[in-house]
């Protein structure tokens, strides 16, 4: 029982970094990424693929971060033609564009087999104690990753973002550059997904397409819903309590005798049923974004 509470403790802590990422494009910038599994891919990738030909483990996660941001910055000056609900879509046709690139290059990506045996970190430590290492680099990079977040937000840029996602036309008007404040944010939240997608390759020694599907980015979706969108403290708590039901549901078909195949059904039913709860009844989430007030006197 601790062997697997630990296992979902160190994913939801990876899953809270991708939380933490989503929450400053969509909490904080009113961004609709439909595609964030890709930039988690680059980083995944960028991993197994250095480490595949025999690179140090920074150095890949280092190529992941800069092809994050860049690939970010460049997703984020389709704000300059694309409307909203376009930029969500494309989004997300740039992220199964990716997944099939990695499902159809045998030599370089090993295609639908995926890239195995990559180096974990704390190899030599027993099950429980690796785990426990793990945690704590998790909890690590996921409070260095908030820390940024609230860097961000805490400043005058991050009233910029809220400006931006409120009043897009009205944050224009006042001289702010709209487009620039997107490629910014997303410059720096989406090297937080590649970080995530490294992480989560060393910790389970595999990265396949099947880790690209879009119900990825839909699970990180739920997880800012249920944690309260806009709140970094709220994502973090819908992280870990998303990833534990996802996990908990993994037994179903024991527990009410139903077949194997229908279980995956039925978690992502579970899943979905949270965010629709979540929605309908608690819309603000579990912790409500809580604007800060400035007397204007001061």
């Amino acid at each position: 029982m601790l062997d697997f509470l630990l296992g979902v403790a160190v994913v939801a802590a990876i899953y809270g970094i991708l939380a933490i990422s989503l929450n400053l494009q969509a909490g904080a910038t009113g961004l609709l990424n439909f595609g964030l599994v890709g930039f988690f891919g680059i980083g995944a990738y960028a991993t197994g693929i250095s480490t595949m030909h025999g690179a140090p483990w920074p150095l890949g996660m280092a190529i992941g971060l800069v092809l994050a941001a860049a690939a970010g910055a460049a997703v984020g000056r389709l704000g300059r033609t694309l409307a909203a609900e376009y930029w969500a879509i494309a989004t997300l046709a740039l992220a199964e564009l990716l997944r099939l690139v990695a499902l159809n290059t045998d030599s370089l990506t090993r295609g639908p087999q995926g890239i195995s045996a990559v180096p974990g970190f704390f190899s030599g430590l027993g099950p429980q104690s690796r785990d426990l290492a793990w945690l704590g680099l998790a909890a690590l990079v996921l409070a260095l990753c908030w820390w940024v977040s609230q860097r961000v937000t805490g400043a005058q840029f991050g009233r910029v973002l809220r400006l931006v996602r409120e009043q897009p036309d009205l944050a224009a008007s006042l001289g702010h550059d709209v487009v620039g404040a997107k490629v910014r944010v997303m410059a720096i939240s989406a090297p937080m997904a590649a970080l995530a997608g490294s992480l989560y390759t060393h910790y389970i020694s595999f990265i396949g397409p099947g880790q690209l599907e879009p119900f990825a980015t839909f699970l990180v979706w739920t997880m800012v819903v249920v944690g309260g969108l806009g709140n970094a403290f709220g994502v973090i708590a819908g992280a870990a309590i998303v990833q534990l039901l996802f996990d908990v549901t993994r037994f179903i078909d024991d527990v009410f005798d139903i077949p194997s195949e229908n279980a995956g059904g039925l978690r992502i039913l579970v899943v979905g049923a949270a965010l629709l709860g979540f929605l309908y009844f608690r819309s603000g989430g579990l912790v409500p974004e809580r604007l800060r007030r400035i007397d204007a006197r001061s």
